[in-house]
């Protein structure tokens, strides 16, 4: 794939990253970076630290509401129920969707794209959320034209959580000893360099390189702008707590990991690996524990009345 073809991919909407309605309003956003990542930080708060950051007690139902949304149209529905001001108008934090990094980079992609300036979804994992282990996470990355690559911003990362953290790095240039895409860190783990067993989520305790290679088929269909929640899961993964001994199972991911290093370059060739583990049309949501349709679900046909 040449490289005008690959930022034109990049640089339009996907199934889950339209903008519907809402379209023009955000095309009048600023195109600044670090305006877009505050815009975003104005609109969402991240469930799980909401009341130790930011002193604010969210209810399940609003979590159930809100955290489960794959479609960045449908995020922005739900920011404008709380309040139908200008997206460049800072919510107060209990105005604010409730989501993960997810939604936070779902955003900031979704207001890129529809801006035309080329941007995708990363899974992978942070070393800066717990000391001396790689933390599940998803992040925006953009094609920077002038400087011709692309540059990872994490758009979660206000003052507050850069304060509560205690981050030293540039949060909207994440550098590589940060942020590990999975191919990476799965190629590092397989080497003996890391530990797969650091790599994953600490609540519930769930690591290994199971769950790398969970991150891996997520990032793989980020290329194709499947953008799906941190805890959707469906058969191209391995099951959780998996032992990973099939040699099978192990050169598949060896393979698909050297390629997923230089996606740009190897796009087709992920192709071809992506179609042996691509998003159907039904996903489990390993929260609510159930398969769930990407789309609204089909409808059975009326039976016509006899006669």
């Amino acid at each position: 794939m040449t490289e005008k073809p690959l930022h034109t991919f990049f640089a339009t909407a996907g199934q889950f990253t339209e903008s519907g309605q809402h379209k023009k309003a955000v095309q009048q956003l600023p195109n600044d970076i670090i305006k877009l990542a505050e815009i975003v930080q104005g609109l969402s708060i991240h469930m799980f630290i909401a009341t130790e950051f930011y002193n604010i007690e969210l209810d399940e139902v609003r979590i159930e509401n809100e955290a489960h949304i794959r479609h960045f149209d449908k995020l922005l529905d739900k920011i404008l129920e709380f309040d139908n001001s200008v997206f460049e108008k800072p919510r107060p934090s209990d105005k604010k969707i409730v989501g993960v990094c997810h939604h936070f980079s779902k955003l900031l992609t979704g207001f890129l794209r529809a801006k035309e300036i080329p941007a995708r979804m990363r899974y992978g994992f942070g070393n800066y959320f717990n000391a001396g282990f790689y933390e599940d996470h998803s992040v925006c990355e953009y094609w920077n034209e002038k400087e011709k690559r692309w540059i990872i911003v994490d758009p979660q990362f206000d003052n507050v959580w850069i304060k509560n953290l205690g981050i030293k790095h540039n949060v909207f240039d994440v550098p590589n000893d940060k942020f590990f895409r999975p191919a990476e860190s799965w190629l590092l783990c397989r080497q003996g360099k890391l530990d797969a067993q650091k790599f994953g989520i600490f609540q519930p305790e769930m690591r290994g390189l199971w769950f790398i290679a969970g991150n891996l088929v997520k990032d793989v269909a980020s290329m194709q702008k499947q953008e799906l929640l941190q805890w959707d899961a469906w058969s191209g993964m391995p099951r959780p707590n998996n032992s990973m001994t099939n040699k099978k199972t192990l050169k598949f991911f060896d393979e698909l990991a050297e390629l997923m290093t230089q996606p740009d370059e190897n796009a087709e060739e992920i192709k071809k690996y992506y179609e042996q583990i691509a998003v159907p049309e039904r996903v489990f949501n390993a929260m609510h524990r159930h398969l769930e349709w990407l789309v609204d679900k089909p409808q059975k046909k009326a039976k016509s009345a006899s006669r």
